[in-house]
């Protein structure tokens, strides 16, 4: 089958089984490994060593070291919903509510897709009729896959970071199949279309995007909120607003998804119910076992509960709603000292005579030094003499 045939028909494969965009790349290594190299080297990976392992770099650096026998890379993208499309509900400031990323509104992508490029893989086999050398990856494996989709024709690397589309934004999930067969490659993307803009970087709420097109992920609310799994650092707590899983600010500013991103997604990443906008305080009471029934499938999973409740304190603190100090008082006895220390801060945050008592309390009896230390903070910004 002649390569141009073979392409169009994986496709059109690939757009039947959901993916809006689709394109095919050649295994050469990607052009901005030299500027992964420099970030590592300054360290704005953060707690995400995987990043740094040699054996990763050196995959990321050439995809045949993945696959040796790669002669394609056929890159796709699929969409998840417009943050804008859903409104809070109008509860009011006694039931302060949260955010999450909408890209985690419904199933998890590491979920969904792949069976759907094992079935393109099935398809590529069927029609060649016999076995193709193959690796896929959704945000799973070493490579730079943004590199790969701007090679692919699918976009240009923003200034945020995020691969957008001309005429679709860049709310998608990209996922990538490395293939032992040749497809007729696309043209690059090679425009630049943020031009003079700087929207994304004067709306991010901690700095984080850098004026190299890069990242200090140290700083992200999406790393903060999900990555990171110890204490969220003081400084950058009354930044993180209502986030508590995620962040799509440098996104929701971007000119190119104000005019074009669909307004709807994937099916797959419809939005389940009450999770675009969490009820704070009920969060706050979840227990194991309601959390593990409650994000099932879902992509907040991996933050795991005790990360999940410090972003939900976190957020509650920065609410000041007095309403939730019954809350936040309950949660200083939880299980996680991660919870407790957050929560710990929250009332601090808030304050008043219920939130001091309470702190005092707990510091008769907490033994964990650096919950401790939270408390003793906490009774410091509310004037108190620390223990």
């Amino acid at each position: 089958m002649k390569a141009e045939t073979l392409t169009q028909a994986v496709k059109d494969k690939a757009r039947q089984l959901g993916f809006r965009l689709a394109g095919v790349t050649t295994p050469d290594p990607p052009p901005h490994y030299p500027a992964y190299e420099r970030w590592l080297a300054t360290g704005r990976h953060g707690e995400m060593e995987y990043m740094a392992r040699q054996r990763n770099r050196l995959r990321r650096a050439d995809p045949r070291r993945i696959l040796p026998e790669c002669q394609s890379i056929l890159v796709l993208a699929a969409f998840y919903p417009d943050p804008d499309g859903a409104a809070p509900p109008p509860d009011g400031p006694a039931r302060p509510r949260g955010r999450v990323a909408s890209y985690a509104w419904g199933d998890d992508y590491h979920d969904v897709l792949p069976h759907r490029l094992r079935a393109i893989v099935a398809f590529i086999e069927e029609r060649l009729g016999h076995p193709v050398p193959n690796r896929w990856y959704t945000d799973t494996g070493p490579i730079l896959e943004r590199d790969l989709a701007q090679r692919a024709g699918l976009g240009w690397s923003g200034k945020n970071t995020c691969l957008i589309h001309p005429r679709l934004g860049s709310y998608f999930i990209l996922a990538e199949i490395l293939l032992g067969v040749p497809l007729k490659p696309d043209p690059p993307f090679t425009s630049d279309h943020c031009g003079s803009c700087t929207r994304c970087i004067e709306a991010c709420p901690t700095a984080c995007i850098l004026p190299d097109r890069t990242i200090d992920a140290r700083r992200c609310i999406s790393y903060l909120t999900i990555e990171h799994k110890g204490p969220i650092p003081l400084e950058l707590r009354p930044q993180i607003g209502n986030w508590v899983f995620g962040c799509d600010v440098c996104q929701q500013v971007c000119p190119w998804n104000v005019r074009f991103a669909p307004a709807q997604g994937d099916p797959a990443f419809a939005p389940r119910p009450h999770l675009p906008h969490p009820d704070l305080r009920r969060e706050l009471h979840l227990t194991p076992q309601d959390f593990n029934r409650k994000f099932k499938g879902s992509p907040v999973k991996r933050a795991k509960r005790r990360g999940y409740l410090r972003n939900v304190a976190v957020a509650l603190g920065n609410a000041g709603s007095p309403a939730a100090l019954p809350d936040l008082i309950h949660a200083l006895h939880d299980p996680e000292p991660l919870v407790r220390g957050h929560a710990a801060w929250a009332l601090g945050q808030i304050g008043g005579e219920a939130a001091r008592n309470a702190l005092a309390r707990a510091a008769q009896s907490e033994t964990d030094p650096h919950v401790l230390a939270e408390i003793q903070n906490a009774m410091g910004a509310l004037g108190t003499l620390k223990r």
